[in-house]
């Protein structure tokens, strides 16, 4: 007598709706096609068949959960993790992505939900970078939902980002930073001397305590908590930092000495004005200027100054090479002084391999190339 095979599953009705049965390790399960098309029901019957033997099946729960619901865990982690764009991300949420993704399935989510979402948001107006980042929420969420135990999705979706061709590349150059800085009010002229010089983000600053400063190390100190990272960082204290900060320093034990804030107005922490800022900017000659240039221009002239990239990364906070490499701009200067250098280099070699007459040209000429760049 041979054996009995297992059976493998069914499709049958409930009124007009088509239903399917199948078993996995012993146990049945019962699911809705949620169509009254026969056809439907047999393709979701062999999709969860070829889940089952590929290993890939996580029960009929992840079916029922909405792209909301993977919204609402995104949010619960940011908040116990302490993420400090949680405000910011809580907006997008509610604003872009709760609407359009919310009611979704997120076994149904394809990438032409995607399209039809980047479609919509470019008619509205929104800038690739700003979709893109959107987008970042969407797949971080999906991918904490995969690594839930039990798995609340099946699978991780590919979301295909756009090209970004708005990319900020401003510079402030020397000259322009010192109009400003004569130009802008107490708390801002000191925010713009210590951006300028270290490349710490404007959250960072804001928060900054004198505890943290020490002027006896040369050193400022930002705690893991206070940065964009969570990783602690110091920043060294030079050039005309320290005057600065003694000024401001004496200024506030002459006017509120319990004050714990760097940054403060009337011994309250100082607020950020962004039309304060744009007004002194353009008043400077520098209509474009946004306080995160700075970071850009800290960065590049740290590496034009020969220090060490790894170094420079560490006191920016930047975590990835590819991030950094988007910040460090070659401007011109720095292309024309790579030429010269090269060309001294090549004249010297020149002269090495070269007899009589050309020997003695082509050092005089490397030597002088050498002493211009000096």
């Amino acid at each position: 007598m041979s054996a009995r095979k297992p059976k493998l599953g069914t499709v049958y009705r409930r009124g007009r709706i088509w239903w399917i049965k199948y078993y996995h390790r012993g146990r049945c399960f019962r699911e809705s096609s949620h169509s009254s098309d026969y056809e439907d029901a047999q393709r979701l019957l062999k999709r969860r068949q070829g889940e089952i033997v590929t290993g890939r099946f996580a029960g009929v729960g992840p079916e029922r959960v909405t792209v909301g619901e993977l919204l609402d865990d995104l949010l619960e982690d940011y908040r116990m993790r302490g993420r400090a764009s949680l405000r910011m991300t809580e907006a997008r949420l509610r604003k872009n992505l709760y609407p359009f993704f919310g009611e979704l399935r997120a076994a149904d989510f394809t990438s032409s939900h995607v399209r039809a979402y980047i479609l919509r948001r470019q008619q509205e107006g929104a800038a690739a970078a700003t979709i893109n980042r959107e987008l970042e929420l969407l797949r971080r969420a999906f991918r904490l939902a995969y690594q839930a135990d039990p798995p609340m999705v099946a699978r991780v979706p590919h979301i295909e980002k756009l090209p970004e061709h708005n990319v900020r590349t401003g510079l402030l150059d020397h000259a322009g930073y010192l109009r400003l800085r004569d130009l802008l009010p107490a708390p801002y002229r000191l925010l713009l001397v210590i951006g300028y010089h270290t490349g710490a983000r404007l959250g960072e600053l804001l928060g900054l305590r004198w505890s943290q400063v020490d002027f006896e190390r040369g050193l400022i100190r930002l705690e893991a908590f206070n940065t964009k990272t969570r990783k602690a960082r110091v920043l060294p204290i030079y050039g005309e930092m320290r005057a600065w900060l003694e000024m401001a320093r004496a200024e506030r034990d002459a006017n509120c000495p319990a004050c714990p804030w760097v940054f403060q107005r009337k011994g309250q922490p100082m607020k950020f004005n962004w039309r304060t800022w744009r007004s002194f900017a353009r008043k400077a000659g520098l209509p474009e200027l946004r306080f995160h240039d700075l970071r850009r221009t800290a960065l590049t002239n740290m590496v034009r100054a020969g220090i060490p990239e790894k170094q420079a990364m560490e006191i920016s906070g930047h975590l990835t090479r590819k991030t950094f490499e988007r910040y460090h701009i070659v401007s011109e200067t720095t292309l024309h002084e790579v030429g010269d250098r090269m060309e001294a280099f090549l004249s010297e070699q020149m002269a090495k391999i070269e007899g009589g007459t050309g020997t003695i040209m082509g050092t005089v000429r490397a030597r002088g190339i050498a002493k211009r760049l000096n």
